[in-house]
């Protein structure tokens, strides 16, 4: 083996490999949730857990999993016995010790002691907890089943459980919410003293009753309104000793979610269950988002059977832009244009230019990021960049 292909090999075997896994059950949908979800029965869980069990063998495991990411859906649903079982499942394909994080995510009214416990015992470092705001009159107006009450003793009880870190989801920009109710909301969860804050800016997603109500002027898009929510959030959670590292994500250090880093930054990831994405081996696609289906197409040895892509050079080089500019970090460009010289970067670069000469971006060497000013207009900035692409793109055809 030449000089070249060992260093090659040493770099995929150190490569960060994450799983992702959907639990779809819910026990109602909230108004703003476009996930796939179903009604748990006692049914449905056995074949789910079953069937996690025989995706999980039909999978070719590269090198061992660094990060482990339960998703949903809510996966505090499962009782404590089968998040148990589902736990055996995944550390039986882990290849060797614990992953260096393995998330959760938590709705607060699944939250009991007995969870925890089996949590913490399958080997669970990280609990995401899904509050989106403290106020009740916003969380009966998301359709989110669960009072401040109940976030106040989930919270108590993960904290005293002992889980290495603690995340707190939040949302703004909901139907009727004003800056203060946004802003006493962050002080609230600050007061916590999670480990880490995720803010997302509501969107309408088709296919969910606030999709429904914005298409029939019930509610309003306000972008506006938006900016200055996102700017004050930011300088609030500064000031707290949260550092801003993702658009919407925030962390005290050490905590920031290297999942999702690993993500951000094409890393491989496996995906089990329905609705489930991967991107490994060359490929990126998805498990088809229906229960029963699922299982079939599992049964007859099969995965990753929706919007199957091949992995380009051009779609990776895409990605790392959209996703990586969204990092404050920014993007280290000439490591991408070494990784995948065939993607079109004399587009890229001027359109990266353009960035600088319009104050969205800064740039340092070959690493480029967002301005504060860039992170607020972060979506648009994704859009040019697939423009920039596509336009490449339309001309080699």
């Amino acid at each position: 083996m030449s000089h070249l292909a060992t260093e090659q090999a040493k770099a995929e075997t150190a490569a960060p490999l994450g799983l992702y896994l959907h639990v779809p059950f819910c026990a109602s949908t909230c108004d703003f949730c476009a996930f796939y979800q179903t009604t748990p029965t006692a049914k449905t869980v056995e074949s789910f857990l079953a069937g996690i069990k025989r995706e999980a063998n039909l999978v070719v495991w590269p090198r061992p999993v660094t990060t482990v990411f339960w998703g949903g859906g809510t996966p505090g649903l499962l009782a404590p016995d089968d998040l148990r079982r589902l736990g055996t499942t995944v550390r039986s394909v882990l290849g060797g010790g614990g992953p260096a994080e393995w998330t959760v995510e938590l709705a607060p009214a699944s939250v009991t002691a007995e969870r925890l416990a089996a949590l913490r015992e399958i080997g669970v470092t990280r609990v995401s907890l899904g509050v989106q705001s403290f106020q009740p009159s916003l969380l009966d107006a998301l359709g989110r089943q669960h009072t401040r009450a109940q976030v106040d003793r989930a919270y108590e009880r993960i904290r005293a459980a002992g889980f290495a870190s603690v995340n707190l989801d939040l949302m703004f920009a909901l139907p009727g919410q004003t800056a203060e109710e946004w802003a006493a909301d962050v002080r609230t969860a600050v007061a916590l003293a999670p480990d880490h804050i995720s803010t997302y800016c509501l969107t309408f997603e088709e296919d969910t009753k606030l999709w429904v109500k914005l298409s029939e002027g019930r509610v309003k898009l306000d972008p506006e309104n938006e900016a200055r929510l996102y700017e004050a959030t930011w300088a609030q959670l500064a000031a707290a000793g949260y550092a801003q590292y993702e658009v919407s994500n925030f962390a005290r250090p050490g905590h920031a979610c290297r999942h999702n880093l690993n993500t951000w930054r094409m890393h491989e990831w496996v995906g089990l269950g329905p609705s489930a994405a991967s991107q490994q081996a060359g490929w990126r696609g998805a498990n088809i988002a229906d229960l029963d289906l699922w299982l079939a197409h599992v049964a007859d040895g099969e995965r990753v059977t929706e919007d199957r892509v091949a992995l380009t050079p051009a779609l990776l080089a895409e990605d790392a832009l959209i996703f990586g500019l969204r990092v404050n970090a920014g993007v280290d460009v000439s490591a991408w244009r070494e990784r995948c010289p065939g993607a079109p970067w004399v587009a890229v670069e001027a359109l990266l230019q353009r960035l600088v000469d319009d104050g969205l971006a800064l740039r340092a060497g070959s690493v480029v990021r967002l301005t504060d000013r860039g992170r607020l207009l972060a979506d648009s900035v994704g859009a040019e960049v697939m423009a920039a692409f596509a336009e490449e793109e339309a001309m080699t055809l």
